[in-house]
């Protein structure tokens, strides 16, 4: 039997990546694992975790303003968008330590540098002041994905998430381009911090994939906040002022208008990162948007090579990437005990408020099911009956009325991405609209409305 230097060398140390070769290690398997850029991919560094804790600090605008209705009389707030940033970064800073400590402990061998497949089972890693080839027995490509800047005149003028992390300073008016996740969470941050924030999308509402209600409630709930939306339409073009980074950004829309601010941020999708990543070199299939075809094992056309996360374009999500890691470790080296389902899975938008989900739209039920019954509820929670607020909170579930099977739970308030985690739990096991009814709520808390919803709403 040929002799190999890892039996699994992974390329990418990204959630996924970094989830497959510790449990590639625990199985017994000698791992590589390769990456050029900091550890623990997008979600830590230039996505979930950064964006959270901006959240986070953008949630305070509002909280001292609430806190007047509950007596507290506050001085005036001052906020340093440096400081911000100087205590995020320390932050990621921890986090990539722990990976690299993590990895350690599971004698897993990390290379800093750029992995390029040269066959199916060799791998060549280029680094500062090294240059190393190296086999294995198998490889797995975990190396996510990237922000797409559209192609328009001018679009060099604009940002990119991975972008966002890093702005000297705080925007005086903004301007969104897109219409999910990245962009109304962008909006929210912004705004909460102080900043004049216009959100341009190109459909009639945001959150399209979701279940209809979403959408069109989140945005009314941020406008109330002072975020300004312009639906259908989108940036034909930007130019600036002069050449200067602080020049003012005019962006001409498709419907004829112009608007003026001092940032453009688009936010309009995400592709897979396998550009110079010697795909063709080892004969690895790829889709038409550069995304990596697997089969249910992972596994590519190439019975060596295979692939998780973002890379492959099925749900751009950590937690789904730290399960499809854990699936290929297990059909690799532990007689492939585990399994992954893509149904039922939870997920959170961190706007201002929060978007949660969890099973079947409304939509995708009455394509799947004869009858649905719907119940929904809308309100205004306990807290802002005494600070003051107008913000309010929706509550909605999908049942298949013949089984009376729970097939989807939606909600846009505070905490909602808290709330829908053990209602993804729930689904996972199968829980009837009757179950609901018999599970005594916490009160009062937001969370109990889901099981007290008795009445089936009819538009």
């Amino acid at each position: 039997m040929k002799k190999y230097d890892y039996d699994l060398f992974t390329i990418g140390g990204g959630s996924g990546g970094v989830r497959a070769s510790r449990f590639a290690f625990q199985y017994g398997a000698k791992v590589g694992l390769a990456e050029k850029s900091a550890l623990g991919g997008t979600c830590v560094n230039l996505g979930c975790v950064p964006k959270k804790l901006m959240s986070y600090a953008a949630h305070y605008h509002s909280d001292f303003k609430d806190a007047a209705g509950f007596g507290w009389q506050l001085g005036e707030s001052t906020f340093t968008w440096a400081d911000l940033i100087a205590n995020k970064d320390r932050e990621i800073a921890r986090l990539n330590e722990i990976y690299r400590e993590t990895l350690a402990k599971a004698q897993v061998d990390v290379m800093e540098g750029h992995a390029v497949l040269q066959d199916a089972h060799t791998v060549r890693v280029d680094g500062k002041g090294f240059s190393k080839t190296i086999t294995a027995k198998h490889i797995l490509l975990a190396t996510g994905g990237q922000p797409v800047r559209p192609d328009l005149p001018g679009s060099e003028l604009g940002l990119v998430s991975d972008d966002f992390f890093h702005l000297p300073a705080l925007p005086r008016h903004a301007i969104i381009a897109g219409a999910g996740y990245i962009a109304v969470e962008f909006a929210s941050i912004l705004n909460g911090l102080g900043c004049q924030v216009t959100l341009v999308h190109r459909g009639a509402q945001v959150l399209r994939g979701m279940d209809q209600d979403l959408g069109p409630f989140l945005t009314k709930e941020m406008e109330k906040k002072g975020v300004t939306f312009i639906a259908n339409t989108q940036i034909l073009n930007i130019r600036a002022d002069g050449d200067g980074k602080d020049s003012l950004r005019h962006v001409h829309l498709k419907n004829g208008s112009t608007l003026t601010a001092d940032c453009v941020i688009f936010a309009t999708g995400r592709s897979a990162n396998t550009a110079q990543l010697g795909l063709s070199a080892a004969g690895v299939i790829t889709r038409e948007n550069g995304s990596i075809v697997v089969d249910e094992h992972f596994k590519t056309n190439i019975d060596s090579i295979y692939a998780i996360g973002d890379v492959i374009d099925r749900v751009a999500l950590t937690p789904v990437a730290l399960a499809e890691g854990m699936v290929v470790a297990s059909h690799l080296f532990d007689a492939g005990k585990r399994k992954l389902s893509y149904e039922n899975i939870p997920t959170a938008v961190f706007s201002h408020p929060n978007v949660a989900t969890v099973g079947l739209s409304e939509a995708n039920a009455r394509l799947r099911y004869p009858n649905i019954t719907i119940f929904k509820s809308e309100f205004k929670a306990l807290k802002h009956t005494m600070s003051h607020s107008t913000e309010r909170t929706l509550m909605k579930l999908v049942v298949d009325t013949a089984s009376d099977k729970v097939l989807g739970v939606h909600m846009v308030g505070a905490d909602a991405g808290e709330v829908m985690q053990g209602m993804a739990i729930a689904l996972q096991c199968g829980a009837t609209k009757a179950q609901f009814d018999a599970t005594l709520g916490i009160h009062p808390t937001v969370a109990e409305e889901f099981v007290t919803m008795r009445t089936p709403f009819s538009s």
